[in-house]
């Protein structure tokens, strides 16, 4: 992994942080660490996203069919595994 791979998901913790949406905290095992808890806000919005994806999932799925939809999910899914190493 490149050192700017490496750094995206620091990246993107900071401006969830910054945002409000999760907050780190000291890991009581090991004072080195910290954790990053979902806050508040971030939990409100999980509520959210859900919906905004069935309601695109439901949209695609109309517009495909069951089969088609469930193949694209599958690529989709295989894709994210090449181009995000962190899921």
């Amino acid at each position: 992994m490149s050192e700017a791979t490496s750094r995206k998901p620091v990246r993107r913790l900071r401006a969830l942080n910054v945002a409000g949406d999760v907050r780190r905290v000291p890991d009581p095992t090991d004072a080195r660490a910290r954790l990053v808890q979902i806050a508040e806000r971030g939990a409100q919005t999980i509520p959210i996203a859900a919906a905004v994806v069935a309601e695109v999932e439901a949209e695609w799925t109309a517009h495909l069919g069951t089969t088609r939809a469930a193949q694209l999910r599958e690529a989709l899914v295989s894709l994210r595994e090449i181009t995000d190493p962190y899921t």
